[in-house]
């Protein structure tokens, strides 16, 4: 007689770990030992820790320039592979030296602020003057000069007072941080670990973005001394991954360099998808799906305010070789790669800057459009805008808006491929300035960059209304007459989107990076070059501008020497030879 018992369910079996949890698991226990190391660290003992850092990635520093280089498709002979001497090497060393500096301040007793200039900003606003910070800086790049911002209402004694972040108690651990590393410049994820472990006294776990696999061993390599530590450990990994290091509870905070999409995913949960009515409730009840603490820098729709003025033929093609470079430097795989060009359409040599511009937009040298997705971001501006103009091997659009186009796509997709456009708007002098401020704070996506371009007398004749329409600017790096790269560059000034951002809003992104000297409570920063090139600038002499020694800044597309010159400057940052470094001069008077 068959048996009318319950036949009995199979014992559940847990669910198999995936293959790569190990190492994560293992990395993070590294890390856990390797919290308490540094908090057993004098200042003093991290500043010469700094220091090995440094002399491990002067050791590295050609094969990281050629490695990246080659994973973008630059052969060693391309004339922009300069582009990855500064944009992985230089940059790094630029930002430990300003770490070491300020370490070294703090472990004699003083203030990173000591010696360093601080006045007033429009707004009661007090403002740093953190570049040049010496005599080397002012024969490097001559003519330019950056500041920080402070949130209005922060006086000078408290900006002294706070800065120093987390090495004002340096015994007091911040546990294990997560930095999900950007794809497109290999120093991003560098400079997000060194300010991590510096400002906020935390030991990272970086996950690599899938371009950047390639690197990871010689990123290991060069950062050695804070491995061998157990301060740092390198992974890497698909979205899985970072899904599992985002959720995992040892991991104390998050920061990612990306988009805001990823951002979003990150917090409330996927946008498509079976996930996504609960994503959305989420959003609508305002519980987050991420419990801990993250910022973020994501990028966004960038402007170059061109103030009328009376330019010379000369100007008009240095500014246009300048907008363009602002575009495509990276092959425009930049989040702050310039996007709107604003013009005014009662400026009389509007027409004529415009040619100057697509001349050099068609001319600057070719180079692979490497990011992932980006043909799909340029078939998307194809479609958004027929009419564009294309050059010859139709991987750079050109867009003028016409009286028809629907401006909204080019003002709120950052496409993060070579798309330029341009917005006509009406007026001049302080009206067209004040006019277009208006229209990037309020029609453009995001808030980590804007460019002015104004000739020096045009400027002076707007006087105290200019620096009231840069205050007015929300962003939270401004360029006038340079490009904020050149803020990103230099880590003494700060690098990330406006204050204000939430997680339900996150525009450009939450906190900043970079920020050598340790300032609490900034809004912005600031940077500014000259109007003209040598040997053009030096009639400012005894007159109105600034004087440069620089035929064209090393980061110009259109610079001749641009690739030697580019290693020259990381090679003296390197060794501080000038006897070797006078031959990079003479190559940059050959720019």
């Amino acid at each position: 007689m068959p048996s009318t018992a319950k036949a009995s369910a199979p014992p559940r079996r847990p669910a198999e770990a995936p293959v790569w949890a190990p190492a994560l698991e293992s990395a993070i226990a590294d890390l856990t030992t390797g919290a308490a190391v540094w908090t057993q660290l004098t200042l003093d003992q991290r500043a010469r820790l700094l220091e090995r850092v440094r002399a491990t990635v002067v050791s590295h520093a050609e094969e990281w320039a050629t490695t990246s280089a080659r994973t973008k498709g630059l052969d060693a002979s391309h004339p922009l592979v300069g582009e990855e001497w500064l944009g992985s090497p230089y940059g790094a060393l630029v930002a430990l030296d300003g770490y070491v500096a300020t370490l070294r301040k703090l472990a004699a007793g003083g203030s990173p602020l000591d010696g360093v200039r601080i006045d007033e900003a429009p707004g009661g606003r007090v403002r740093v003057h953190v570049f040049p910070a010496g005599a080397t800086d002012r024969v490097l790049l001559s003519g330019f000069r950056g500041e920080v911002w402070l949130q209005p209402g922060v006086t000078a004694a408290e900006a002294v007072r706070a800065a120093g972040l987390g090495q004002l108690t340096p015994t007091q651990p911040g546990g294990i941080g997560l930095v999900l590393g950007a794809g497109n410049q290999s120093s991003i994820p560098v400079l997000d670990v060194l300010y991590e472990l510096v400002a906020s006294n935390r030991v990272v776990l970086l996950k690599v973005n899938p371009t950047q696999d390639e690197l990871v061993s010689l990123l290991t390599q060069a950062l050695a001394p804070l491995v061998e530590l157990g301060l740092l450990r390198i992974v890497t990994g698909g979205p899985e991954v970072g899904e599992y290091l985002t959720q995992h509870a040892a991991i104390g905070h998050v920061h990612i360099t990306g988009a805001a999409a990823t951002f979003d995913a990150i917090v409330w949960g996927p946008a498509t998808g079976p996930g996504a009515a609960q994503t959305a409730r989420r959003r609508r009840e305002h519980r987050p799906r991420l419990r801990k603490p993250i910022t973020a820098e994501l990028g966004g729709v960038s402007p170059i305010i061109v103030v009328p003025g009376r330019w010379t033929e000369a100007d008009l093609r240095f500014q246009a070789e300048h907008a363009a470079t602002m575009r495509l430097y990276n092959s425009g795989h930049n989040c702050i790669a310039a996007q709107v060009v604003i013009v005014s359409e009662d400026w009389p040599q509007r027409d004529a800057f415009l040619a100057a511009l697509r001349t050099a937009y068609d001319a600057m040298p070719s180079r692979p459009v490497w990011y992932p997705r980006a043909d799909e971001q340029l078939a998307a501006a194809a479609s958004d805008y027929p009419d564009a103009h294309w050059n010859a091997s139709h991987d750079r659009a050109f867009v003028e808006l016409g009286p028809g186009d629907d401006p909204t796509p080019l003002q709120q997709t950052e496409y993060f491929a070579p798309v330029l456009g341009v917005v006509t708007l009406p007026g001049l002098g302080q009206e067209f300035l004040d006019t277009a401020v208006a229209h990037a704070n309020d029609r453009l996506a995001g808030t980590l960059g804007a460019n002015i371009m104004i000739d020096p007398v045009t400027e002076r004749a707007l006087g105290d209304g200019f620096e009231r329409a840069v205050a007015a600017l929300r962003y939270g790096s401004i360029a006038v007459n340079t490009w904020t790269a050149f803020g990103y560059l230099n880590a003494a000034h700060t690098w990330g989107g406006f204050p204000g951002a939430t997680l339900d809003d996150v525009g450009s992104g939450i906190g900043v990076v970079h920020n050598a000297l340790l300032l609490d409570s900034v809004e912005r920063s600031v940077v500014r070059g000259p109007f003209r090139p040598f040997p053009r600038s030096l009639s400012a002499l005894g007159g109105t501008g600034i004087v440069s020694v620089l035929a064209k800044p090393p980061w110009f597309a259109s610079s001749r020497t641009a690739a030697a010159v580019s290693e020259g400057f990381t090679r003296f940052q390197m060794d501080h030879d000038w006897a070797r470094f006078s031959r990079t001069i003479v190559q940059s008077l050959r720019a």
